[in-house]
């Protein structure tokens, strides 16, 4: 029988230190149900939405049939909007009861990946051998993408500016792609280099056909075979390739994974995990207190540029229409109180703590599989360079709100200080006076072909949006 001192040391313990908890000890049996259910609309994502432009057109069918309407052709339907840019931005938004001016309740995710894209002049022939060459596109492990099945995805305009969809190597009946790696009996110079030289970048090249064009008298006969074959089927000639955006990504599904089936393993989890998750959290958003906005952007994995990245203006735009439409006037001082006033999520993933490499982590500020979302106060690298901190009485609302709702949480940083780091697009937001703060799952194999989550990380994700929104 504990001691009076054993009890009272308890109930302080209990009262003043956190640890967090495991979801799953957490969850009801109809809950548990709930986790699987999710998981499974989560991996039928994953595997239609393959790139940023699968993943926009994706969501846009999910929302249209759901009675969203596009912003540019709403008239007076003023309750569930949404608008494309590009094919690869895609903003979503419920107005509140309340006026614009009043701030927003705002969650920003991106849907583009680390992958390999096709160079402007990919295709040429070397000793009988028609072959592709690619950039690899955000940070990669060059070495991950060799000897590994491929599927080429993407969009072509052609000459005529007729624009065909290529996706070749994703269904089972479907030839896949490979880029060759050296055999281990000549590899003797190649494994005496650094983990990043070994795998040069130019090395990255795809075996694409290896049929020759009947006429024997012909030069490079596999490589006019594979274009007469291209140009049969899309109607694509070698000058296509200059305006197309046509990405090697791994063939592989994603499946579930552990034997328990607990986790799921797949490709482009960063940051679709977190894409999936908000866009579910606003499909479930009626007529909030505050408006609810959903950003997916694009290009976040190469710094966010472009006119479809987080730094562009985009989001500014959308925001004045948005006020047009609702009877705010859309003035820059309008613009922003809208802005300043706003609630931000930066959805992105954290590194899950790996036991297999614990010397890169700091434990005791390291997020773990199956403790629910992790909140983010900073990113960046060293110093906290290049990062967006969160102020202390912005992540004490959000930690307010979570525990409210039942949210389970955790929090940590990005590895140990001067190992690495990272960033989102939180900064970008942050600019313009916004407060915004970084939430989202913990993910194992971060940037590889096969990422890794918890289901119930997942769906706790999910609610922890629905519930942001809902704020």
């Amino acid at each position: 029988m504990p001691t009076k001192k054993t009890k009272k040391t308890e109930q302080l313990r209990e009262k003043l230190s956190r640890e967090p908890s495991r979801v799953w000890d957490k969850l009801s049996d109809a809950e548990k149900d709930e986790v699987f259910r999710y998981a499974e609309g989560y991996r039928a994502f994953l595997n239609s939405g393959r790139t940023e432009r699968r993943c926009v057109s994706e969501f846009v069918r999910l929302a249209s049939a759901k009675g969203f309407v596009d912003l540019d052709s709403a008239g007076r339907k003023k309750n569930r909007l949404f608008r494309v840019l590009r094919g690869k931005l895609l903003i979503m938004a419920v107005p509140g009861r309340r006026p614009l001016t009043d701030g927003v309740r705002l969650i920003t995710s991106h849907v583009d990946c680390p992958r390999l894209d096709l160079k402007p002049n990919p295709l040429y022939e070397d000793t009988d051998l028609a072959l592709l060459k690619t950039h690899y596109y955000g940070g990669v492990k060059k070495y991950q993408w060799v000897a590994r099945s491929l599927a080429v995805v993407g969009t072509v305009v052609l000459g005529d500016g007729r624009t065909v969809d290529v996706e070749i190597g994703l269904k089972d009946d479907e030839p896949i792609f490979t880029i060759p790696d050296l055999l281990p009996h000549f590899a003797r110079k190649q494994m005496e280099k650094k983990a990043n030289e070994f795998i040069p970048a130019e090395n990255l090249n795809a075996v694409f056909g290896g049929l020759p064009y009947p006429d024997k008298d012909a030069t490079d006969r596999v490589k006019l075979a594979v274009l007469e074959l291209l140009n049969s089927r899309y109607g694509i000639t070698e000058e296509d390739f200059t305006s197309a955006e046509l990405q090697f990504v791994p063939a592989e599904p994603a499946r579930d994974s552990g034997v328990d089936r607990s986790l799921i393993a797949g490709y482009g989890q960063d940051d679709r995990v977190c894409a999936y998750t908000s866009f579910t959290g606003i499909m479930e958003a009626t007529r909030p207190e505050y408006a609810a906005i959903a950003v997916f952007y694009d290009k976040e994995e190469i710094g966010s540029e472009g006119n479809t990245g987080a730094q562009s203006r985009y989001l500014e735009m959308f925001l004045m229409d948005l006020m047009e439409l609702t009877g705010t006037p859309p003035t820059t001082h309008n613009l922003n109180k809208v802005l300043m006033r706003g609630k931000a999520i930066s959805a992105d993933v954290n590194a899950a703590f790996d036991p297999t490499y614990a010397d890169v982590f700091e434990k005791r500020n390291a997020c773990r599989m199956g403790y629910g979302v992790t909140i983010e106060k900073y990113t960046g690298h060293g110093g906290k360079y290049m990062a967006s901190d969160a102020h202390a009485e912005y992540a004490g609302w959000i930690r307010g709100l979570f525990n409210k709702h039942g949210i389970l949480w955790q929090t940590g940083g990005f590895g140990k200080v001067d190992e690495g780091g990272g960033g989102t697009v939180a900064k970008y937001l942050a600019k313009t006076g916004m407060d915004i703060i970084d939430v989202g799952p913990p993910l194992l194999g971060m940037h590889s072909p096969v990422e890794v989550t918890a289901k119930e990380d997942v769906w706790m994700c999910h609610r922890a949006f629905a519930v942001f929104f809902g704020s």
